[in-house]
């Protein structure tokens, strides 16, 4: 039964044409519904390439989800329009893990293995990783995890880090997502919210931290070194 801040989703392929996306967005205000995430890019294959794909998540508040997919599929350079769970419902919180190659896999051991232990009891936990070398880029995708959807908590793995990243690890902390520092040279362990000396024990207290069950809470141990 919908309920009045139903958090819902929807897939719509559309032609790569100007002022599609304002059109759509006025028919789902039109409707009442409240956009919270939207995403969009070009296909670059397949029988819609060369169009665009636009993915959103939205609360329908008081419009009739079909009443509203039926006015977006009536716009005239939209091709199709499906609805879908919304991705939280599916991949849930996010755990992301991002350093040295050797060091991101087994962080990423403790992490899948926590994550299956609360998943099969009906809770959802992903985990992302992307093994990176080199001060830059690490920055810059250390500050993109604030911008990444659902994202819950960080893990940096490597030997060494410091300069840029640590002031990226403030950044994504003022967002609100907590940050998890392997023990290494470097002032990264300094400005993480906790750091870990075994990799696998790191990726297990994240999961522990984004669980909606686990006791675990960051703020209780923040500072500490285990």
């Amino acid at each position: 039964m919908d309920t009045e801040h139903e958090r819902c989703a929807m897939r719509i392929i559309a032609e790569n044409t100007s002022g599609v996306l304002r059109d759509i967005a006025t028919v789902i205000a039109d409707h009442g519904a409240n956009i919270l995430m939207i995403n969009q890019e070009i296909f670059d294959s397949g029988p819609f390439a060369g169009m665009g794909e636009l993915y959103l998540e939205y609360e329908h508040g008081p419009a009739n989800r079909n009443e509203l997919v039926r006015d977006l599929e009536a716009i005239k350079s939209v091709r199709d329009v499906k609805s879908f769970q919304p991705f939280g419902d599916i991949f849930g919180s996010r755990v992301i893990i991002i350093g040295g190659g050797a060091q991101v896999a087994q962080v990423a051991l403790g992490a899948v293995n926590e994550a299956d232990r609360h998943n099969i009891r009906g809770e959802r936990i992903s985990v992302d990783t992307i093994p990176l070398v080199g001060e830059r880029t690490l920055a810059l995708a250390v500050d993109a995890v604030s911008r990444l959807p659902r994202a819950s908590i960080l893990v940096l793995a490597g030997s060494i880090m410091g300069g840029e990243i640590s002031k990226a690890v403030e950044r994504v902390r003022e967002a609100g997502i907590p940050v998890i520092a392997l023990k290494m040279a470097g002032t990264v362990p300094d400005h993480a919210d906790l750091v870990v000396t075994d990799p696998i024990q790191a990726g297990v207290f994240a999961v522990m931290q984004v669980s909606s069950k686990a006791v675990f809470d960051i703020k209780r141990v923040r500072g500490r070194e285990f």
